[in-house]
């Protein structure tokens, strides 16, 4: 039995649909890879950020998507935040908003 990938809600979804092209592609090869052996893929593809909290790391010819997701019991991933790579580091705001809802998700 595989991973199933689900999203935090619908504009997540829905934001990360909106990617250009060659980062969506990537996205999605991540993804099911995901789904088949389990979100541990590790460097380049995923990243660990403490707490219970990942990223996936997209690469296109457009530049970077990263999506943050957590682990639930049952074998399911949760992408909770997803957002297009403009700078070196992680921005703060992107952080809080994947914790943000992290917290939510695990009931807090």
């Amino acid at each position: 039995m595989g991973y199933l990938i689900e999203f935090f809600n619908a504009s997540v979804e829905a934001e990360i649909e909106e990617w250009p092209v060659g980062i969506s592609a990537s996205f999605i090869r991540i993804t099911e890879q995901m789904v088949d052996t389990g979100p541990n893929l590790g460097l380049p593809y995923t990243r660990p950020f403490g707490d219970g909290l990942f990223e996936i790391r997209a690469r296109g010819p457009e530049g970077i998507g990263r999506a943050f997701f957590c682990t639930l019991v049952g074998r399911r991933v949760v992408i909770l935040h997803g957002f297009i790579k403009k700078s070196q580091a992680t921005p703060d705001k992107e952080l809080r908003i994947a914790r943000k809802r992290l917290k939510e998700v695990h009931g807090g």
